[in-house]
């Protein structure tokens, strides 16, 4: 049965609409490819298992890790496959064990990275502590917005960087999903934040709290006597290995993706560190990042939502790399 099948008064995921089998729609693709892969259909409505709990998704946020693992097999197995791994939604199942949520809870979270994906669907399952309460003061597009990116930011400067008071740091692509965040949550930490992003994303990283912006196209972020003491790389290649030369000894440059070969003999010969991060579910990283957001220091800049339906739309303007903040898709 397809969804033009069901009766225009039963919801697809309906148990009535396909004579008693729970299913949904999800965004799904039976092979790599371009936005033009991704089709709403019709799945089976997954059981939470021991430890889990079923969520009705409302929203679910779109990351640029979404778009690479559409088009290539990076960490997952070929298609077919769900993406998505932010949720925001509502508890409607547990499974065995499950204490600290009971259906009807509101719930945030990230599904564990990156095996855990399926959340650009009606309904997912995923692990009890992959999520926290979602806070009261935010609707549920802002906080799908959140899970990936905040977690990244949070785990790169606080985690890994340590960042503290007084101390500075420069954030690439600091106007992107997880730049944003970051700059908010160094500014949080009491740091000097520096952001590169083209000049007429300037006002709006001044307005998250950065203290210098650098446009990228047209100014070399090393042609500077600025010392940090930590960068944030989103960009990855030759700019992990350039940001080496502007840390101050014992800095640290946290990569988000690939550098070069030679960042790390760079980072040794300075005497300054050269990571490279992978996102985890983190539970008690999404406390800290509700408790930012419950006291009004952090908050996602929502560019634009869509319906399920127009999810390969979502990602075809996503992957433009020229959106400010995140993108979200919709659900309910």
């Amino acid at each position: 049965m397809t969804s033009t099948d069901i009766p225009e008064n039963l919801s697809p995921s309906d148990p009535a609409a396909t004579g008693g089998a729970p299913v949904m729609l999800a965004l799904h693709q039976t092979a790599l490819g371009g936005p033009e892969v991704l089709r709403p259909t019709e799945l089976p409505r997954p059981t939470p298992g021991p430890g889990e709990i079923l969520v009705a998704v409302h929203a679910a946020g779109l990351n640029p890790t979404d778009f690479k693992h559409r088009a290539l097999s990076i960490f997952l197995p070929p298609p077919p496959l769900t993406l998505g791994w932010d949720v925001s939604g509502t508890v409607v199942g547990t499974g065995f064990g499950v204490t600290l949520f009971r259906p009807g809870d509101e719930v945030f979270g990230m599904l564990p990275y990156p095996y855990g994906v399926g959340s650009h669907a009606e309904y997912v399952t995923g692990p009890t502590r992959a999520f926290v309460a979602k806070p009261a003061g935010i609707d549920h597009v802002q906080a799908a917005a959140l899970p990936l990116a905040a977690l990244t930011a949070w785990q790169a400067l606080v985690d890994t960087a340590d960042l503290r008071a007084g101390q500075r740091v420069l954030i690439h692509a600091a106007a992107g999903g997880v730049g944003h965040l970051a700059v908010q949550i160094a500014k949080e930490r009491g740091a000097h934040v520096t952001g590169t992003a083209s000049a007429p994303k300037h006002d709006f990283l001044r307005e998250l709290g950065a203290d210098a912006c650098i446009d990228h196209r047209y100014e070399d972020f090393t042609d500077t006597d600025e010392r940090y003491d930590v960068v944030l790389d989103a960009l990855g290649g030759e700019t992990a290995t350039r940001s080496v030369s502007v840390l101050r000894p014992g800095g640290v440059v946290v990569s988000l993706l690939p550098g070069a070969e030679d960042t790390q003999a760079a980072a040794e010969k300075a005497q300054v560190r050269a990571v490279g991060l992978l996102v985890e579910h983190d539970q008690a990283g999404m406390r800290a990042v509700a408790e930012l957001v419950d006291r009004g220091r952090l908050r996602a800049h929502v560019s634009g939502t869509f319906p399920l339906a127009e999810g390969a739309r979502a990602h075809a303007l996503g992957e433009t790399g020229r959106t400010t903040g995140k993108l979200v898709i919709t659900m309910r």
